[in-house]
C-alpha cells in the first residue's frame, strides 16, 4: 500500500501483472513440451520431473490469469466489499498445484529411480538432446524471469522497500508467484544439468534420481511459501506498519480530533485496504461539526493513501474500558507508542515555531 499513488500507475500495474503472466504462460507451454521431448528420448527421471515442474507451472499461469480477471469485478450485493480477495484466492490454489503436479511426481519419480536405478542406454546416447533442452528451456525461462524481476524491482523502488522486506508485505501475489516460479525453474535447470552430467559420466542413473528428488523439493520449498503468504492475504492482513502509522499521524494532526483510539486496517485486494478509525473528537464539537470533520477526513485520507477503499470513522470516548482493553490486545503499546511520537514532534514543532516568532 503507497501512501500516493496515481490511477495511471494502478493501471499500468495490473497490465504489468497481465503481462508477467502471460509471458510466463507462454514460456511453460513452451519450455514443458521441448523437457517432455527430451524425457521420453533419454528417459531421464530429471528430465521428466522437469516436464512436470512445467505442467506445475502451466497450471499455475492458468489459475493466475483466472484471479487477474476474476479479482477485477466491481463490487455488488452480495459481495459489497468486492472480489479483489478472488486473486488470493486462485494464488492460493495455484500454490497447491505447484505441490500437487510438480513436487509429489518429481519425488515419486526420483524415488523410483533412486531404488530401481536401471540402465538406461538411451540417456547416454540422446544426452545432447538433454543439454540442449536445457540450454534453450534456460533462455526462454530467463526471459520470463527477467520480466517479473523487472516489475518487482519496479514496484519495490516506488514503494521505497528493500526487497525482502516487499516480497514479505506485497499485496499481489501474482508477480510474486510467477517470480518465484521462474526462479525455482532455474534452479531445476540446473539440478537437471547436474543430475544428467553425472550419469553420463558415471553410468549410474542414481544421480539421475537424485536430481528429480531435489526439484521435487524445491517445488514443494516454493508451494509452501506461496501458500503461506497467500493465507495471511485471505485471512485478512494488515496494511503495512508504516502507512498505517502514517494515517495514524493525519488523524490525529485534525483540530477536532483529541486521541485515535483504534485503527484497524485489511488488504481486501490488490491495492485495497479496508480502513476503520475509532476517534475521540473535542467535546466541543456539534453533531453537524462531527459529520462534517468524518466527510472531510475521508476525503483527505482517500487523497493522500490512494490504496484506502473503504474507510470507515467512528466516535469513541477513549476512556471505554471493553475497548482499552480490546485495543491492547490487539496492539500492545503500539498505538500509544505512536501517540507519543506523534505528541513529540507537535510539541517540538511548536517549540521551534515560538522560538522563531518575534518577541
Amino acid at each position: 500500500m503507497a501512501e500516493e499513488k496515481s490511477g495511471a500507475d494502478d493501471g499500468e500495474q495490473g497490465g504489468g501483472s497481465t503481462v508477467t503472466v502471460v509471458l510466463a504462460l507462454v514460456a511453460n507451454v513452451l519450455v514443458g513440451a521441448l523437457k517432455l521431448v527430451a524425457g521420453l528420448l533419454t528417459g531421464s527421471s530429471a528430465m521428466l520431473a522437469e516436464a512436470a515442474h512445467s505442467v506445475a507451472d502451466t497450471t499455475t499461469e492458468v489459475f493466475l490469469f483466472t484471479a487477474l480477471r476474476r479479482s477485477g469485478r466491481r463490487a455488488d450485493y452480495r459481495h459489497p466489499f468486492g472480489y479483489g480477495k478472488e486473486r488470493f484466492f486462485w494464488a492460493m490454489i495455484a500454490a497447491v498445484s505447484v505441490f500437487v503436479t510438480g513436487a509429489a511426481y518429481s519425488i515419486y519419480e526420483g524415488v523410483s529411480t533412486i531404488v530401481e536405478h536401471p540402465p538406461d542406454p538411451a540417456e547416454e546416447q540422446y544426452a545432447w538432446v538433454a543439454y540442449a533442452v536445457l540450454a534453450l528451456s534456460a533462455v526462454i525461462e530467463g526471459t520470463s524471469w527477467q520480466q517479473a524481476v523487472r516489475q518487482v524491482w519496479r514496484e519495490k523502488r516506488e514503494l521505497a522497500l528493500p526487497l525482502v522486506r516487499y516480497l514479505r508485505l506485497s499485496d499481489d501475489p501474482t508477480v510474486k508467484s510467477v517470480l518465484f516460479e521462474d526462479t525455482a525453474a532455474l534452479l531445476g535447470l540446473l539440478f537437471a544439468l547436474v543430475g544428467v552430467g553425472l550419469h553420463q559420466l558415471t553410468g549410474s542413473s542414481v544421480w539421475d534420481g537424485i536430481a528429480s528428488v531435489m526439484i521435487g523439493a524445491l517445488l514443494g520449498f516454493v508451494a509452501y511459501a506461496l501458500g503461506r503468504t497467500n493465507k495471511n492475504l485471505l485471512i485478512g492482513r494488515s496494511a503495512e506498519p508504516r502507512v498505517m502509522h502514517a494515517v495514524f499521524d493525519h488523524l490525529a494532526d485534525a483540530p477536532e480530533v483529541d486521541t485515535v483510539v483504534d485503527l484497524q486496517s485489511m488488504l481486501t485486494g490488490t491495492d485495497s485496504v479496508l480502513l476503520c478509525a475509532r476517534v475521540d473528537f473535542v467535546d466541543s464539537l456539534s453533531a453537524a461539526d462531527l459529520e462534517r470533520t468524518c466527510v472531510r477526513l475521508d476525503e483527505e485520507l482517500r487523497e493522500r493513501f490512494t490504496d484506502l477503499d473503504q474507510i470507515f470513522i467512528e466516535p469513541v470516548p477513549r476512556t471505554d474500558p471493553e475497548l482499552r482493553r480490546a485495543v491492547l490486545e490487539r496492539y500492545g503499546t503500539l498505538l500509544a507508542t505512536w501517540q507519543r511520537e506523534h505528541d513529540a514532534d507537535r510539541s517540538g514543532q511548536s517549540s521551534t515555531h515560538s522560538s522563531r516568532s518575534p518577541g
